[in-house]
């Protein structure tokens, strides 16, 4: 029989020993191919039965979190503008996402080791986390609605999985056989990721774990964490150094730590954050892994990208279990770096291709742009921690920016096709190393690294976690979407909030506050800060004070039925850059609510469709004109604003006086415009989001 445990039986048998091992019942061969169908659904009652005090994090018992997390479970995401992408998560991503897998030998690679297949070792080092974070999407999916194929299918993975781990608790399928006199050598820890994998492990079971309360893949990572690196890694003299190399078991580890309740996960977490001065590091090394000496001497983002989003969630973790303020010191001065020097319109990070890293201060490059999707993805993990902390509109705004452009733009709207990097422009005639598609897409179904497509796959499948929190005095309301949110507040009086809305196109959202016993406390609802004119109504009447990038805190005696009307500024906007960003002088972006806008060489008139946007132009101070096109990439508001196109780049010489008077000859045009999130979804194509401007 499966195991299901309640989350304190868990905690108490872990306490005492390791849990033991789960004897499952046959489960089907893990290769088979999966057709689900799958949709928004509410909960069963069986599943609502099982709902605990755990979010995308847990934090019901984090000393230092303002804001305490709430259920997936506890949120349902109804028929709107979310709606429509996990439901293609749930029947596309996921599944095909999990057919490539096996087709790429991910699998093979642990059947090989159970005896079960003869295929030779596929893929790089970090291949095995590739495995564990189609897991915890899969986790975050079970945890909004019972999906029994799915489910069945996972087990069977799991099953397999878990039958491959050694008896000293090490589990990793690259260091086997003539590699393993590397593991955990210092050199492999630089680059080998054999704690990244193991980091991804532990929350992808986590993540099932909460869905399922099955502890089959959860009882592997405490092996591993209890079994091997506790009693070999630390600061003890009879223990050796430890290095996370790439960030990623810091978070697990705190995770793990919320999990079980077992302090020695929370302190090995910290021990890494800080570093150990018995493995020496080159320069380049500190910078590039954002790791290996102590976090709160860190005093701006450089290096790989991921590796320091990663680690300042770590870095923030740490801090809402203990409350060490230099950590929160350093992570509100790092921060900080981010949004003035770092932060891509689209709410990507990483501006180099060239170690997927940051660059200097203002340089954000727009074709060059590297913008991987897992950066942007940890960009709004990390500012979903700062936000726990904080209660700050500030982070949420990030949040936002992230969600609906730097990370929505990663998978095509059929769901099978992903974007590795997401940069501000685009020729598809250029020659990226990232294109495996000959014909100019930069959406693939599969990379040799595929740590994006099962990232993006989690992020959609949790989204409902991200919507609610609750505060010792009431409820905040970050997102905003059609959904159901059945919970309770910190006082233990449930509570029913109802969005309707037709938001990101429209900037009315109605809720409905509905307490079970009508009480007083406060609800929070998020002003952005683009919206530069806000109004708020309760009940009918306007109430004063709001201010945008803040929460708006409406304190009063609540009773069911009570009703929230937020209308929000959509006005177009045109942004300029800071004049430090080079390539964006003279050039203007569109931002219409949260959604930054694009151009694609299809829409354009004035150039018969060459696929090239040389030579466009804005008129500055011109009105931009909105229409809602149910028809276009599933649905979008389409923003058109006058501009003109000049003759080709091609006519004038490479060098030319700048005193020459002749002016360009020009063509008026009215430029068409898309949301970013869906360029590339009709083949390939030319693409800009900072567009040249001009005052005529």
């Amino acid at each position: 029989m499966m195991k299901y445990l309640s989350r304190r039986k868990f905690i108490t048998s872990v306490a005492a020993s390791v849990v033991p091992s789960v004897i499952l019942r046959a489960q089907p061969k893990a290769g088979c191919v999966l057709s689900l169908f799958v949709g928004e659904q509410k909960p069963s009652v069986t599943s609502r039965a099982k709902l605990e005090e755990t979010g995308v994090i847990d934090l019901s018992r984090s000393p230092f979190a303002k804001l305490k997390t709430l259920p997936i479970e506890a949120v349902v995401i109804q028929e709107g503008f979310w709606s429509k992408r996990r439901k293609t998560n749930l029947t596309a991503s996921i599944p095909s996402m999990h057919d490539e897998l096996i087709a790429h030998g991910r699998m093979d690679n642990f059947l090989r080791l159970a005896g079960k297949s003869s295929a030779p070792q596929r893929g790089p080092v970090y291949s095995d986390s590739d495995i564990y974070k189609w897991f915890e999407a899969v986790g975050f999916a079970l945890q909004s609605g019972d999906r029994p194929e799915l489910k069945t299918a996972t087990d069977a993975m799991i099953h397999d999985i878990v039958a491959v781990q050694e008896p000293g608790g090490y589990m990793n399928t690259y260091y086997v056989g003539d590699k393993v006199a590397q593991r955990m050598l210092y050199d492999t820890q630089t680059t080998g990721h054999e704690l990244y994998c193991v980091g991804h492990m532990i929350q992808g079971a986590i993540a099932y774990y909460r869905a399922t309360g099955d502890t089959t893949l959860l009882d592997a990572g405490i092996r591993f964490v209890d079994q091997f690196l506790l009693p070999n890694y630390g600061p003890a003299k009879n223990q050796k150094g430890i290095i996370a190399g790439h960030p990623e078991i810091e978070m697990a580890l705190v995770e793990l730590y919320r999990t079980t309740g077992k302090r020695e996960y929370l302190d090995l977490a910290g021990y890494i954050l800080h570093g150990d001065d018995r493995i020496t590091l080159r320069p380049q090394q500190i910078t590039y892994m954002f790791c290996g000496i102590p976090f709160t001497s860190r005093t701006k983002l450089e290096g790989h990208a991921v590796r320091a989003m990663y680690a300042c969630c770590g870095a923030t973790d740490y801090y809402l279990e203990t409350g060490d303020q230099n950590y929160w010191k350093t992570l509100n001065a790092l921060w900080e770096d981010l949004t003035a020097h770092q932060l891509y319109v689209t709410g990507g990070v990483g501006a180099r291709e060239a170690g997927e890293a940051f660059g200097d201060a203002y340089e954000l490059p727009n074709a060059r742009a590297y913008g991987e999707s897992c950066a942007a993805i940890g960009n709004m993990m990390w500012n979903w921690r700062m936000l726990a902390a904080s209660g700050e509109a500030r982070f949420t705004d990030v949040i936002e920016r992230a969600l609906y452009n730097g990370i929505n733009s990663g998978m095509s709207l059929d769901g099978k096709t992903y974007c590795y990097r997401n940069p501000l422009a685009f020729d598809p005639s250029g020659d990226w190393r990232d294109h495996e598609d000959p014909e100019g897409n930069i959406r693939n179904r599969w990379y040799d690294t595929t740590c994006c497509p099962p990232n993006l796959e989690r992020t959609f499948a949790s989204l409902p976690g991200y919507f609610y929190s609750t505060s010792s005095d009431g409820v905040y309301v970050h997102l905003y979407d059609n959904s159901e949110m059945t919970w309770r507040l910190q006082d233990g009086n449930r509570l029913k909030i109802l969005q309707r809305t037709s938001y990101p196109w429209s900037g009315e959202i109605n809720l409905t506050v509905s307490p079970e016993t009508p009480s007083e406390f406060v609800v929070y609802v998020r002003i952005p800060g683009w919206s530069a004119k806000s109004v708020v109504e309760v009940n009918g009447t306007e109430v004063g004070g709001v201010k945008r990038g803040e929460y708006f805190a409406i304190r009063r005696f609540w009773s069911a039925n009570d009703k929230i009307v937020l209308n929000l500024d959509m006005s177009t906007r045109l942004l300029k850059a800071n004049p430090a960003v080079n390539e964006d002088r003279g050039r203007v972006a569109f931002q219409r609510g949260p959604i930054v806008f694009c151009m694609e060489h299809l829409d354009q008139s004035g150039s018969e469709h060459a696929m090239t946007l040389v030579g466009y132009t804005v008129e500055l101070n011109a009105t931009t004109a909105t229409r809602f096109n149910a028809e276009l990439l599933e649905g979008v508001m389409v923003l058109s604003h006058p501009g003109a196109v000049s003759r080709s780049a091609a006519d004038k010489g490479l060098y030319y006086s700048a005193t020459e008077t002749e002016k360009p000859e020009e063509k008026a045009v009215t430029l068409k415009l898309i949301p970013y999130y869906a360029w590339a979804n009709r083949g390939p194509a030319a693409m800009q989001v900072w567009i040249p401007y001009s005052r005529a």
